[in-house]
């Protein structure tokens, strides 16, 4: 049996696939009411230290991994054979052995401010050592096997890199610096954890509260009065409901599972073929991870790695995200066309305008989010809070959504549970980024890369992106994008960079790695419920998805794709660009709309595209000339098959 035809083994649960397989546990009886508590105690304990009364920071960051350790032990199996219901006794070790760890920071915080990783004592070492196996271990049973062998390699590495040749080999640390150092400010708390619990957790939140105002329902049944009618409509709702959901979940798995259970089997019946239904849902839900305004969380932690502010990054998120998803949008209408594809019945479809009069006000907490961002210069902390407040009040006309106090706890709860994959990853890419740190090693890989790369940006780019889509091979893109951050990015902003452009970069192709073989997660959810290969979904999602690929070497080099320069400079690219991804559905598809392309049609669309997309005046006109060669050919050869009929 072939690669593409190969299918899965078995058809995995809904459930093991937003938790890419890892067994989880539905508490019953007092232990569930008791980590009800627990979660609702973590966000009232952010709300506490971060709006009311700000603290210190690493009793801040203590309380987030304490609390996000806990409920990670609580509802994650550790083995597949654990109880599916109650809480182990191991389990309870581990949640004691945490809170013990952070007792222990918090009543040293002075003294270890001065001699964490330089003069540990033989607490500072156990407490280093137990704090990172606890991470390494969440860590397994959130986000796979990957992501922690990669922070033990790391570990080795910080022991034993006198023994490594060459420019990346170092003096060599003792196990006692190595483990003190990973509890300090440049460790596990270091910058990603620092995002996550000041930033990253309160948006979760407030995506729970989202959830529970009935906003996602109402983004699919806009969606489908939206599109629903039109040809190809299941497609297009699947992109627009992906793309309003990803934004917020941050979870390209947990968005094909959440929203490709309802599109991906209406694709289906409308006539899409299995194989491009899944990887339509796939490309979609990776593509709602680098959609504005909240870009699955990284935007956050990419402003505290940069020190860029929020409004900015979501500025320059905006024309790639539109490029990424009008090229996914023209690919499926194309697809529609060459199979005849009808939209959905009449009586299928809800009306857009009763939705929006019934229901339109659902959209308000979005709104609330980004004025109180982008106008009023609010913190992300305030924003976050008046979404909250404001997702409060619009569940209010619906008696089926109304938040009673309890409604509220239940969202506070909710918020808290969903983060804990984000505390894991977080903390894991600390271990990695407190090495680096250590041994300075972060600056000797910026000097590999350039010295692979001879000084050539666009080489050090490619070198980067290969980089990054390895990297992100079965991780989270919250983990994949902090540690692809920490190795490469010295070397792109060294070569000219820009710091944001740099970052960008690299939280596009740590992104898209969810759908890039051989190791593509979303690919793989989306196969389980499409029931076809998922090697050939993946390689359809990286077709269907193919600006991805393009338009981040683009913005290297017109930095006016990302918003920077005059607004007539940025409207002229953002034109040129949108013509480039049309040419490039074109020549893929090879189809113009009902007119079938022959292989000349198709290579001059492709060359056209390429040139439109790429910054640059010249490259600009020499686009147009192409495609207008192109368009004018098509045109005559209608005009003679119309008068040969």
């Amino acid at each position: 049996m072939s690669l593409f035809n190969r299918k899965p083994k078995r058809e995995k649960t809904l459930e093991e696939l937003e938790n890419e397989g890892l067994p989880k546990r539905t508490l019953e009886g007092w232990e569930k009411k008791l980590f009800y508590f627990v979660g609702l105690a973590m966000t009232l304990f952010h709300i506490y230290c971060l709006a009311i009364s700000p603290t210190n920071p690493w009793i801040l960051y203590c309380g987030h991994v304490a609390f996000g350790f806990t409920l990670c032990f609580a509802t994650n199996c550790m083995f597949k054979s654990s109880s599916r219901t109650k809480v182990p006794w191991y389990d309870w070790l581990f949640m004691a052995a945490v809170w013990a760890c952070v007792v222990y920071i918090i009543m040293n915080l002075q003294d270890l401010y001065y001699r964490i990783g330089v003069r540990p004592t033989t607490g500072d070492v156990i407490v280093g050592v137990v704090m990172v196996l606890l991470v390494l271990e969440i860590c397994r049973r959130t986000c796979g096997n990957i992501l922690p062998c990669i922070a033990i390699i790391f570990l080795l590495y910080a022991r034993f890199g006198r023994y490594i040749p060459g420019m990346l080999g170092h003096r060599g640390f003792t196990w006692q610096r190595i483990f003190s150092f990973m509890i300090s400010l440049d460790g596990i708390f270091s910058t990603p954890m620092s995002a996550s619990a000041s930033m990253v957790f309160l948006f979760i939140v407030f995506g729970a509260f989202l959830d529970k105002s009935g906003s996602g329902n109402f983004f699919m049944q806009s969606a489908l009065g939206l599109a629903g009618k039109y040809r190809g409509g299941p497609a297009k709702v699947a992109v627009i409901s992906s793309a309003l959901f990803g934004t917020v979940s941050g979870n390209s798995v947990a968005n094909v599972v959440s929203t490709g259970s309802l599109t991906i089997p209406m694709m289906k019946d409308t006539g899409y073929k299995p194989h491009f239904a899944g990887a339509v849902e796939a490309t979609a839900s990776t593509g709602g991870q680098i959609m504005p305004p909240i870009l699955g969380s990284a935007a956050f932690i990419m402003s505290a790695l940069i020190g860029v502010a929020y409004k900015r990054i979501i500025g320059a998120a905006l024309i790639p995200a539109i490029l990424y998803f009008l090229t996914v949008f023209v690919m499926i209408d194309l697809e529609a066309v060459k199979n005849d594809l009808k939209g959905l019945p009449e009586d299928k479809v809800p009306k857009l305008k009763v939705i929006m009069k019934k229901e339109g006000y659902l959209l308000l907490p979005l709104v609330v989010l980004i004025v109180c961002l982008t106008v009023f210069n609010t913190s992300t902390i305030r924003a976050a809070l008046w979404g909250m407040l404001t997702c409060f009040l619009v569940s209010m006309p619906n008696k089926e959504t109304r938040m009673s106090p309890k409604g509220v706890c239940d969202a506070f709860s909710k918020g808290a549970f969903n983060a804990v994959s984000v505390v894991s990853a977080c903390g894991t890419a600390g271990i990695v980024i407190g090495v680096l740190s250590l041994t300075g090693t972060g600056l000797k890989f910026a000097t590999a890369i350039i010295t692979l790369a001879q000084g050539q940006l666009w080489l050090a780019l490619i070198l980067t992106m290969v980089c990054c889509v390895v990297l992100g091979m079965g991780l989270p893109t919250t983990a994949s994008y902090m540690i692809c951050a920490a190795i490469t990015a010295p070397a792109l902003t060294t070569m000219g960079l820009t710091p944001l452009a740099a970052h960008m970069f690299i939280f596009y192709f740590a992104a898209i790695s969810a759908i890039t073989p051989p190791v593509a997660m979303a690919a793989y959810a989306a196969a389980s419920i499409a029931q076809d290969s998922p090697m050939k979904i993946a390689f359809t999602a990286c077709k269907v998805g193919i600006t991805a690929f393009i338009v981040p070497y683009a913005f290297c080099y017109g930095p006016s794709l990302l918003g920077e320069g005059s607004f007539g400079a940025i409207a002229l690219t953002l034109t040129s660009a949108v013509l480039g991804c049309l040419m490039l559905c074109f020549a893929l598809q090879g189809h113009y709309f009902k007119t079938k392309l022959n292989l000349v049609q198709m290579g001059l669309f492709l060359a056209a595209s390429i040139c439109l997309i790429a910054a640059g005046t010249m490259t600009d006109l020499i686009g147009l000339a192409i495609g207008a060669v192109d368009f004018v050919w098509i045109f005559l050869m209608k005009k003679k098959a119309i008068k040969e009929v």
